[in-house]
């Protein structure tokens, strides 16, 4: 007991300085786990507040995740969900550790700072300021390409209710906007590197893609696998901004716009069904938790130093 003491004495400033994280994840992350009672209640609100109305309402097991899948969209709706991920996982990959390796390659540093922060800006932007000027483009009647199209004699079209386009322009505008930010992360990796490797490389007449394949790739695959995982790991949550503010929610785009995330905020606002809501979240995290384990063990039997855990 008195070795704990004095080893939390000696510690006593960075336990401070880990303090108000700590708090911050007991109050928002483990408190809140609690509050999964409610995927199995069918949740009323009392007068008497939110502990009150958990205990006063009914139990119904499973039903409520039976409603969820009992939906004529909820094949639709995963369905949607895990492709487009899977879209943003790759591109977003590819994209990223391409204009790293790029910035990389750059000698000019002013060149690296100024395009970093161009490609960072969009991360920052919310997906209701991109909304307003992706419909300036899209909108039917002030629209910039329905007006050039009619300068050319041809019918305008009615974007929010085509779904031919839809999929990949929600792939574009998800990847446009996060790469940037992931780029910034392999680019600080690819500058930790040992330079004395590419110096060796260059000596054994290596050319320029050989370095990158066999040096630059190599030692950003460590944090790859790591991103991948976590990526994986929220393959069952979407994007709420990005597919609920950029088709404007519209209904003749729901077959490829609806994801789980849309669909539960639908159902809310429509119904005020807390309990399907609660049980729709619950899902998407055990289904996370499971695909993380499942992602980790094959990274860990590839290459031991890439797992996460």
């Amino acid at each position: 007991m008195q070795k704990i003491v004095q080893t939390l004495k000696s510690n006593l400033i960075f336990l401070l300085m880990v303090l108000p994280g700590a708090l911050w994840l007991i109050l928002f992350f483990y408190i809140p786990v609690f509050g999964n009672v409610v995927a199995f209640k069918d949740y009323h609100i009392t007068g008497e507040g939110f502990i009150d109305s958990i205990l006063n309402s009914k139990w119904v097991g499973f039903d409520n995740f039976r409603f969820l899948f009992s939906s004529k969209d909820a094949f639709i709706i995963t369905r949607n969900t895990i492709l487009y991920n899977l879209g943003f996982i790759f591109l977003g990959l590819v994209v990223s550790v391409g204009i790293a390796i790029i910035f990389s390659e750059l000698r000019s540093k002013r060149m690296v700072k100024l395009f970093q922060t161009s490609i960072l800006f969009p991360y920052f932007l919310s997906w209701v300021i991109i909304s307003f000027f992706t419909d300036a483009f899209l909108n039917i009647d002030k629209g910039l390409i329905n007006h050039l199209l009619q300068s050319f004699g041809i019918k305008e079209m009615n974007f929010y209710a085509d779904t031919t386009i839809w999929p990949a322009f929600l792939l574009f505008m998800g990847v446009w906007k996060g790469f940037g930010y992931n780029s910034v992360m392999y680019y600080a990796t690819i500058m930790g590197i040992d330079p004395t490797y590419y110096e060796a490389a260059t000596v054994d007449g290596a050319s320029k893609w050989q370095r990158i394949k066999n040096i630059t790739i190599p030692q950003l695959a460590p944090l790859i696998t790591v991103l991948t995982i976590l990526a994986v790991g929220n393959i069952f949550r979407a994007d709420f901004g990005l597919f609920y503010q950029i088709p404007h929610n519209a209904g003749q785009l729901y077959s490829v716009t609806n994801v789980i995330d849309v669909y539960v905020y639908n159902g809310l606002t429509k119904s005020g069904d807390i309990g399907m809501t609660a049980a729709a979240g619950l899902y998407q995290s055990v289904v996370g938790l499971i695909l993380v384990v499942i992602s980790n063990l094959i990274a860990r039997r590839i290459d031991k130093n890439s797992a996460l855990f």
